[in-house]
């Protein structure tokens, strides 16, 4: 108790403004002492303001007060000094909310330096000391001050657990390890510590590959942001020139272009903002990530790290985004071109050409196409209604099915004169022109070519011109009876892939992937093609012999 009463006699003697024991003590006309040097630099700050206060009761003084040493209070001082004992340590040495208290502190409690895990309890600098001095004590692991020391007992047998169960994945006691985890595959926390301390730098190394491909990521982006604001306006600019020279019959088009550049400037740009916040903010979500994995790593409690490692170790699904190595990409400029052409074509010629222009501008899509689907349920949900067109049939072939099947006649059929109809070879167009992604199946017999082909193929003239597959405006599988061909631009490509009665195309027009499949039980890639889709592709067969037939499949 005595020296509790002088701990509280050398609060008394300390200086509240620099916080230790006064020196050369002065006391001032409101009764508060200080150290004279420190109500000196106090008071000469103010003396600008010519009114000097007192730093703790505010009272003021006019003029100011000569200082005198108070020998009292510098003899009780140094009375204080010889009995060998410290002040009182200043208020930021105290425990305050949110600070771990030492356990062995009376009265107010100090601030704790470090935590036993063997003792379970936390030390100030002058309670932990008999930790460096004595042998036994010596031994026990010390870690960084911690309020969750009662997460080391056993709340079953109010043992410290040391061990750490894989079987259960949690740390147990050796009571534990002897009852209820008896057989169960267990290690010492300490060698599991070491283990998951592995992974957890593999799972750092992990997360800072992805900010730097995030990071990379957003470049790109807003590079792209950039081209397309560029590309657009460029777009806006030459097609209102040249629309300007076609006068009142182009005014109303010249409108809707530059309506529809915009719109569409606007959703891409809108998207590549958009994914790039979603980057951001994930990168910044694996900066924190990383940022509390690193400070776990440096933790040496093992049960603390053990606790928290499973979930903060656990990555969230990345972010979809395109790659750096970006495909090449289609803004505007094509509009442009598109344009330029239909100002030199008379009102009749323009209306026709008007499709062309609209799907020009909405092919502009700056980020990656998406996977290309694995399973016939997902490809179903590209899937399209598609219907011949009888203004294209040739005179050997007979529609049927709502105009989704065509046989190969004997005879010639009766049809009226068109200029879209084939008039050499037994082929036939779809109505619907193809853009996008899209999905159909054909049931096929006999032998066929299964196609898709640009508007614009010739409907006469020999196979190098109009034929399915033997010119540059047209693609085609060839189905036989024991095999498959394919043919562009008269190349032939043999395919020895299993024989269905089903062949699947699937057409990602964006992207230049047109790809056919066998389809039976399963689905089998016949053959991918990679290119550049200049025109809407329209579905087509060439039926080769009498009694041939194909027919566009219902697909739910």
């Amino acid at each position: 108790m005595a020296q509790q009463g002088i701990q509280l006699d050398g609060a008394k003697l300390c200086c509240s403004i620099c916080l230790d024991l006064l020196k050369d003590p002065v006391t001032i006309p409101c009764g508060h002492s200080y150290c004279m040097s420190c109500i000196k630099s106090c008071w000469d700050e103010e003396d600008q303001k010519k009114i000097h206060s007192c730093p703790q009761c505010r009272q003021t003084f006019t003029p100011r007060p000569v200082l005198v040493k108070n020998t009292m209070l510098a003899e009780l001082v140094e009375d204080l000094k010889k009995t060998g004992l410290q002040a009182a340590p200043p208020d930021r040495c105290y425990a305050g909310p949110g600070d771990v208290a030492c356990d062995f502190c009376t009265g107010r409690k100090l601030k704790a330096l470090k935590s036993c895990l063997v003792c379970l309890a936390s030390y100030c600098e002058q309670h932990l000391q008999p930790h460096y001095d004595v042998a036994p004590l010596k031994k026990h692991k010390l870690v960084e001050a911690t309020m969750k020391l009662q997460e080391n007992i056993c709340s079953l047998h109010d043992e410290v657990m040391k061990i750490f169960c894989r079987t259960d994945q949690q740390c147990i006691c050796y009571l534990c390890s002897m009852d209820e985890h008896k057989g169960h595959d267990t290690v010492s926390a300490a060698a599991e510590w070491t283990e998951r301390q592995k992974e957890l730098g593999v799972s750092r190394q992990k997360i800072q590959q992805r900010i730097q491909n995030r990071e990379k990521d957003v470049k790109v982006l807003q590079q792209q942001v950039k081209a397309i604001n560029l590309s657009a306006d460029k777009a806006v600019e030459d097609s209102e020139k040249i629309f300007t020279e076609l006068v009142r019959l182009i005014e109303k088009r010249s409108s809707d272009v530059k309506q529809q550049i915009r719109s569409r400037q606007k959703a891409e740009a809108s998207r590549a903002e958009e994914l790039q916040e979603k980057l951001k903010q994930e990168i910044a979500e694996l900066r924190r990530k990383d940022t509390e994995l690193e400070q776990l790593s440096h933790t040496e409690d093992h049960t603390h790290f053990l606790h928290n490692y499973p979930s903060l170790s656990r990555l969230s699904e990345s972010t979809d985004s395109p790659g750096t190595n970006i495909r090449p990409l289609c803004y505007f400029e094509d509009v442009t071109a598109a344009v330029s052409e239909a100002r030199d074509k008379l009102q009749g010629i323009l209306t026709e050409e008007w499709p062309k222009i609209s799907w020009t501008v909405t092919e502009v899509d700056v980020l990656l196409p998406q996977p290309e689907p694995k399973t016939r349920a997902e490809f179903l949900q590209y899937s399209r209604q598609i219907t011949l067109d009888p203004n294209t049939v040739n005179t050997r072939l007979s529609l049927s099915e709502g105009n989704r099947k065509a046989t190969r006649m004997k005879k010639k059929q009766l049809y009226s004169s068109h200029p879209d109809r084939f008039t050499e070879w037994s082929q036939v167009l779809s109505r619907e022109g193809l853009t996008g992604r899209c999905y159909w199946e054909v049931e096929w017999r006999g032998r066929v070519s299964i196609a898709v082909a640009y508007k614009d193929i010739s409907r006469r003239g020999n196979p190098s011109e109009c034929g399915f597959g033997c010119n540059d405006k047209s693609w085609a599988l060839y189905c036989y009876s024991n095999s498959y061909e394919f043919r562009h631009n008269d190349i032939t490509t043999l395919i020895p892939g299993p024989l269905s009665s089903r062949v699947g195309v699937y057409l990602d027009h964006r992207a230049g992937i047109l790809s056919f499949y066998s389809v039976s039980e399963t689905m089998t890639l016949l053959h991918r093609v990679q290119t550049t889709f200049t025109q809407p592709l329209y579905p087509g067969f060439w039926l080769c012999y009498i009694g041939a037939t194909a027919e566009l499949c219902k697909l739910k």
